[in-house]
């Protein structure tokens, strides 16, 4: 069968000098990379303001994010860039601050709590189903900016049950749009040692995207926290506490040893944390699944018969025989995990080494930047076979000896070694459940009533920032399967 192969940035031909990066990559972090970026087992660039390696071979990796994760904490750059939106959150922290804060959010996403939050997502993805009904039959729609309502409708739904409604939506895409595009060029003069050199008014603008965002969030939290304090005070808990949601979660949830939670500010910290990473990430996978499947249609075909009998009679199902169908959906959930493979949200980890150590033949340094790259690592040419190709059949079959024997040796344990959209070790993604059963709740009900087809002429760009998206959107030709 051949195999829809997605367009990427095509890779230079050969390394890029320290000023072409410095150009390049302040549009987007894929601009940088270069062909044999996608073979290397470890590579290195040194610039006025930082050593930077690139660690693909799987060993490495898991020494620089499981082994010894503890000498390679979350870069400070990214905590610069990330801290006017998501503060001192689980995202942007380290050591025992990080420890706490993950030690205070475990309970939130234990696996009984995410089944409970099903009911939630399942409203969510019903009017995501009524808002796409109203598109007329053809025409064309921009998934990008729908995936991205329903996934932040899913995560205030959850987090502080209230719905998301369409202004709100646009304003928070719009607003991560400018924050996103802002961070490259934010970023990049550190790598040069030219952290003065950042235009005051691109970190006006950055702020003031960070802060549209907050304000949101503040708005929704401050009464639920202001509620809970003055039941505290009066020793009535319970009754500030009438929805069973995660910030409910996260208002009781006491530290071990010292008794104390979250106090207000840290409190939106970790929900602007989980709002944001929680839907962006999402919004980019589900957006990039179906720009894949309007490119396969075989694939779509087949989906939508296993959608069709899976959800049969959906509407009269409880909640629980709901989410058991969707969980035994193998096409769906394979479809999303090379959407993952493919179209990493995160495509790179930006890490920092505290102490020295020998990598290959390399030595690196104290405060030396380590990257690791999902978006190299799940299309690496000697761990991969046709690493370029969407296959999601690829994961319901051990490799065969054909694809060993023509140049990808190592192919049998490339899922286990080689696949990390959720990154690894303890600072694995908190919301992985989450974000599974949600995007199999979602593309089930899409696969299940829509066809999607791909518009002529257009082809997404992906652009790797803080997540990779497609910088011109993903816009798709929408049909009912009825219609068809």
């Amino acid at each position: 069968m051949t195999h829809f192969r997605p367009h990427y940035p095509p890779p230079a031909p050969r390394k890029p000098g320290p000023w072409q990066l410095f150009f390049h990559k302040r549009r987007s972090w894929l601009d940088g990379l270069y062909e044999r970026s996608y073979r290397m087992k470890m590579g290195e660039i040194h610039l006025p303001g930082v050593d930077l390696y690139m660690v693909n071979e799987p060993p490495l990796v898991r020494q620089v994010m499981v082994e010894q994760a503890a000498n390679f904490p979350k870069h400070e750059m990214l905590g610069d860039a990330l801290r006017p939106l998501l503060g001192d959150s689980i995202f942007t922290t380290n050591g025992a601050v990080w420890q706490r804060q993950r030690e205070l959010m475990n309970p939130s996403f234990e696996a009984a709590r995410v089944k409970r939050v099903f009911s939630r997502m399942r409203d969510a993805a019903d009017a995501m189903v009524q808002r796409l009904r109203a598109v007329p039959e053809g025409s064309e729609h921009d998934l990008e900016v729908e995936m991205t309502h329903v996934a932040a409708d899913i995560i205030l739904r959850t987090i502080l049950s209230q719905p998301l409604d369409g202004e709100s939506a646009h304003r928070v895409f719009e607003a991560f749009e400018r924050y996103q595009a802002l961070a490259p060029r934010l970023m990049m003069p550190a790598f040069f040692g030219l952290r003065w050199l950042r235009p005051w008014w691109l970190r006006r603008q950055s702020q003031r995207a960070a802060a549209e965002i907050r304000s949101l969030l503040v708005g929704m939290i401050r009464p639920r926290y202001e509620d809970y304090q003055r039941a505290l005070r009066a020793n009535d808990e319970a009754a500030a506490l009438p929805d069973d949601d995660i910030l409910a979660t996260l208002l009781r949830v006491r530290d071990a040893k010292t008794g104390e939670g979250f106090g207000f500010d840290q409190l939106v910290n970790q929900v602007a944390m989980l709002f944001l990473a929680g839907h962006e990430t999402s919004a980019s996978a589900l957006s990039w699944s179906l720009h894949l499947l309007a490119h396969a249609p075989e694939v779509q075909q087949r989906m939508h018969e296993e959608a069709l009998a899976g959800l049969v009679g959906v509407e009269a199902l409880d909640h629980n025989e709901v989410a058991s169908r969707v969980k035994d959906m193998v096409l769906v959930r394979n479809v999303f995990r090379e959407t993952l493979r493919l179209f990493p949200p995160v495509g790179f980890f930006a890490r920092q080494a505290t102490v020295g150590c020998t990598m290959r033949d390399k030595q690196v340094k104290p405060g030396a930047s380590v990257v690791i790259s999902p978006w190299l690592i799940q299309r690496h040419r000697e761990l991969w076979a046709a690493p370029d190709d969407f296959d999601p059949d690829r994961y319901e079959r051990e490799a065969s000896d054909a694809e060993v024997a023509a140049g990808c040796p190592h192919a049998r344990e490339s899922l286990r070694k080689a696949y990390l959209p959720f990154g690894m070790g303890p600072r694995v993604c908190i919301g992985t459940a989450f974000a599974l059963q949600e995007a199999s709740l979602i593309l089930a009900m899409l696969a299940r009533e829509f066809r999607f087809e791909p518009v002529p002429g257009h082809v997404p760009q992906p652009v790797g920032r803080l997540t990779i998206r497609a910088d011109n959107g993903i816009r798709l030709k929408v049909h009912r399967w009825q219609a068809g």
